[in-house]
């Protein structure tokens, strides 16, 4: 995900992203552990999405 696509969203949108990226995120690890996941890039990318999504909320909720 963009920054920008990320900052339109509301607070509660953000936590519910949060959340699904998580489990996703979960997913793949579990794929990994197993050997079914051809590429690893997808963990980092869902790492950094997750770190991104946490701190446009806390952003937002510190603006509020």
């Amino acid at each position: 995900m963009k920054i920008k696509e990320i900052r339109a969203l509301e607070i509660n949108e953000l936590k519910q992203k949060s959340g699904e990226l998580m489990e996703e995120l979960f997913r793949l690890k579990i794929r990994h552990a197993s050997g079914q996941l051809e590429s690893t890039v997808m963990l980092g990318r869902f790492r950094k999405d997750i770190a991104r999504v946490n701190t446009v909320l806390k952003e937002k909720e510190a603006a509020n």
